[in-house]
């Protein structure tokens, strides 16, 4: 179950900086396709881990930044002087979807468990119809306009003109990096899983699959056929994952002995029209959150973004490198400018990695903290959209004296 995920990364997390769970103020867990048993899963997993009864706990969803949510609002109770130690993750299963019944049979069940008679249990058996048996599968796509992610997606790569060719060209990219940190061993803040009834250790992500352009060029779209740009390999896909970070102030860090990683300088979340902007919540979320810290595309050392699609990366850095739309839609007096590539989710991302939902906040953040390390940078932009419209953006900075293992 998703709270055996999420307690194996708080235990990890405890095993990783020796932190006696006693100290732990706090923990704010997120996840987005809820299993029902388990509705505040930090609380669950809280419990589950061994961590006190005493210490609270609730969880928070908000799409694809579940788990940003959870550290920044970690920050808040911590800048708002009410705990010390937070504990802040997400997580996701989506290899066991909760699917529902139908709403009629779900109302025919509820009314069997209050019939107190024979005949009223016959009664509502007549009730009963064949389509009533039809199951209702969780969504990925928006509850306002009814359309999935994939199709807004390539509604977004025409609406910018990215071809096929781009996305493809882009999402071997992220495979061939993420290949070449996992092989360099790069991935130090991974914990192996061991699956009850199950041999094998997990012990990497699975998803890493380097291909060839020809290959990638023969795959049909997934989405809006036969005249998409958007296809399965182009596409991040949905895993299993779970994630964990401690935060604290320096103070405190230094009270109790720990090395810090990296500080949370700033960070902002922004929202737009959910039908034909869903996706550029880093377009919308990086420009604001420089101008809030006074800086500029060439103070950034690394940037790591989330991969919802190949086409999606590449629209919000035409977007971002774009006069109109930046003077359209962000008020700004000319285009933002072109990102640095060579900066740029050089570690893979959400297409190569995997995007368990709620998990994949902690991992940007994460990323950023070693990459700052390992290419000697000082300044790391996190950003993500997110269903609903939504997205984030977030400012981190190189912990002096931060190691990467």
């Amino acid at each position: 179950m998703p709270h055996e995920l999420a307690r194996h990364s708080l235990l990890s997390l405890l095993q990783k900086t020796r932190l006696d769970k006693e100290l732990v103020d706090y923990i704010v867990y997120g996840t987005v396709i809820q299993e029902v048993k388990t509705s505040n899963i930090g609380r669950e997993a809280a419990l589950s881990a061994g961590f006190s009864d005493k210490t609270p706990a609730h969880t928070v969803t908000m799409a694809c930044i579940s788990s940003n949510m959870a550290i920044s609002t970690g920050m808040g109770l911590i800048a708002t002087n009410t705990y010390d130690v937070i504990v802040a993750g997400g997580v996701e299963f989506m290899s066991d979807l909760p699917i529902r019944h139908s709403r009629k049979m779900r109302a025919l069940l509820v009314k069997a468990s209050r019939a107190k008679t024979l005949g009223q249990r016959l009664s509502l058996l007549s009730t009963f119809r064949p389509d009533f048996l039809a199951p209702e599968l969780p969504a990925v796509a928006e509850f306002s306009s009814g359309e999935t992610m994939g199709k807004s997606a390539d509604r977004l790569a025409t609406a910018f003109n990215v071809s096929r060719q781009e996305q493809d060209d882009y999402a071997l990219r992220s495979h061939t990096l993420a290949q070449q940190a996992q092989e360099k061993g790069y991935f130090t803040d991974l914990m192996p899983f061991k699956v009850q009834g199950v041999d094998q250790l997990v012990d990497k992500d699975n998803g890493i699959r380097v291909s060839t352009p020809e290959s990638l060029a023969k795959l049909k779209p997934a989405f809006i056929k036969p005249y998409g740009t958007v296809t399965a390999a182009n596409s991040s896909f949905l895993t299993d994952g779970s994630s964990a970070c401690l935060i604290m102030t320096e103070a405190k860090a230094k009270q109790l002995g720990l090395k810090p990683k990296a500080f949370l300088r700033d960070f902002l979340y922004v929202s737009q029209d959910p039908v034909d902007q869903l996706l550029l919540g880093p377009a919308y979320g990086i420009p604001k959150l420089l101008k809030k810290a006074g800086l500029t595309l060439k103070d950034i050392d690394t940037w790591e973004i989330h991969e919802a699609f190949a086409g999606q990366i590449v629209a919000n850095l035409k977007a971002l490198d774009s006069d109109w739309f930046c003077k359209t839609y962000l008020g700004l007096n000319e285009k933002l400018g072109s990102v640095d590539i060579s900066k740029w989710n050089n570690w893979g991302g959400s297409l190569s990695i995997g995007h368990p939902f709620a998990a994949t906040g902690v991992r940007l953040c994460m990323h950023t903290a070693n990459r700052l390390v390992r290419e000697d940078g000082k300044l790391g932009v996190v950003a993500a959209c997110a269903a609903g419209g939504q997205g984030v953006a977030m400012l981190i900075e190189r912990y002096p004296g931060a190691t990467a293992d």
